[in-house]
């Protein structure tokens, strides 16, 4: 009788079991961003209850915000916007440093210098400043928050990339492919890319964590996601008022945030040694 092989281990990769609440619980989030119109019980801009902050109860599961909406559908709406604002910028602003960084390595020189100083001029104005200049300056549609995030993480995704590609731009293999006459096309797409995806995944999680913060932070500050729509930030800062009461309208979508963001770090922390070491 041959034994069972846990489906974690089937594809070569085994998580924690720490790795696979939080990989759960990002899954769930996304799911919930995919599916959220469909499956809300209200619309979100309408009022459906006489009371505002109401209390949990069968009608409403995580009650009524300020003004009497249903906060089930706002959360799950909310979902929509934060994770997939964040999602996307971070996606820019990994692949645009990642290439730009091991491109930068390879080539060297002028080219390497020239970009390297313009990239650290960007990453030397504080992040949460330039959103909040950019936002208030040209306005806060989701077009305009995706490449304000995107543009603000980019730097710090070159760097590191940059750093990895540069102590392997100078291992015997890369010398042999460059005798070879290979391209640099081939060399970062076969010889450098494989062999820092795993640090490049767990900084692409950081990133992200970094990105949904500070969304939350712009959209707490009415620069984010715009009525009657809103991310999960947008919904603290509405409903902040009734923090006093304890009311769910406040406490649920900063849990929202929480679990989220915690539940990336769990997931990158424990990610399968295959992943992380690329050796193996």
């Amino acid at each position: 009788m041959t034994p069972t092989v846990p489906v974690s281990q089937k594809f070569g990769y085994r998580f924690s079991w720490v790795g696979m609440i939080g990989l759960t619980v990002i899954l769930f989030w996304g799911m919930m961003a995919l599916i959220a119109p469909h499956i809300i019980p209200h619309p979100v801009g309408e009022i459906v209850d006489e009371d505002y902050f109401g209390v949990m109860s069968s009608r409403f599961w995580l009650g009524s915000d300020y003004l009497g909406r249903d906060m089930l559908s706002r959360v799950l709406m909310g979902a929509r916007y934060t994770v997939g604002i964040s999602l996307a910028a971070v996606s820019i602003a990994c692949f645009s440093g990642v290439v730009l960084g091991m491109t930068a390595a390879v080539v060297g020189g002028w080219f390497d210098a020239a970009l390297s100083r313009f990239l650290d001029a960007m990453n030397s104005i504080p992040g949460k400043l330039s959103g909040l200049v950019v936002v208030a300056a040209v306005g806060s549609s989701i077009t305009v928050l995706i490449v304000t995030l995107a543009v603000i993480y980019t730097p710090g995704a070159y760097r590191f990339a940059r750093a990895l590609a540069v102590n392997i731009n100078t291992m015997d293999y890369i010398t042999v492919a460059r005798t070879r006459g290979e391209g640099i096309f081939y060399i970062i797409g076969s010889e450098i890319l494989p062999n820092i995806i795993g640090p490049v995944l767990a900084d692409l999680g950081l990133r992200f964590v970094f990105i949904v913060l500070l969304l939350s932070g712009l959209s707490f500050l009415g620069l984010g996601v715009q009525p009657p729509f809103a991310d999960w930030g947008a919904l603290v800062h509405e409903n902040v008022g009734g923090l006093p009461f304890g009311a769910p309208a406040v406490i649920v979508p900063s849990l929202a945030i929480a679990s989220l963001t915690i539940s990336v770090n769990l997931l990158i922390d424990n990610l399968p040694k295959k992943i992380r070491d690329r050796s193996v």
